[in-house]
């Protein structure tokens, strides 16, 4: 196993890492919106939002020698699925088709105040 880490994503915020590579996999913890400058959350809408947290996957991912266009599974978690339809537009502008596998709930909370995380398992 192999632990990456970059500094164009927010730093974790808890005891696990922004993703592990084991093999040719790359899997990527759950990411949010925030600036991986500031480690803070710049922005309220939805959309720029789920834009931010596919920018910081992207950075992960190019980190391990991967990218977006990888992803094979995802997992969407928003805090109101009234969002849900403004999330799948930014996030189709992201990903390429075929698209990943990916399951999208609504979460009560998040670890910070924020409306969406996505995590993503891609190849290397």
């Amino acid at each position: 196993m192999e632990e990456i880490s970059t500094s164009d994503a927010p730093d974790s915020i808890g005891p696990y890492s922004q993703a592990m590579k084991y093999g040719d996999t790359i899997y990527v913890s759950g990411q949010g919106p925030a600036n991986p400058e500031t480690r803070e959350v710049e922005v309220d809408d939805i959309r720029d939002q789920t834009a931010q947290t596919l920018e910081n996957i992207g950075a992960i991912l190019e980190e391990a020698g991967s990218s977006l266009d990888k992803v094979i599974k995802a997992n969407v978690y928003v805090t109101d699925m009234d969002n849900y339809d403004a999330v799948n537009d930014v996030y189709a502008e992201y990903m390429s088709e075929p698209f990943p596998a990916r399951c999208a709930v609504e979460v009560s909370d998040l670890p910070i105040d924020i409306g969406v995380e996505i995590e993503v398992v891609a190849a290397a």
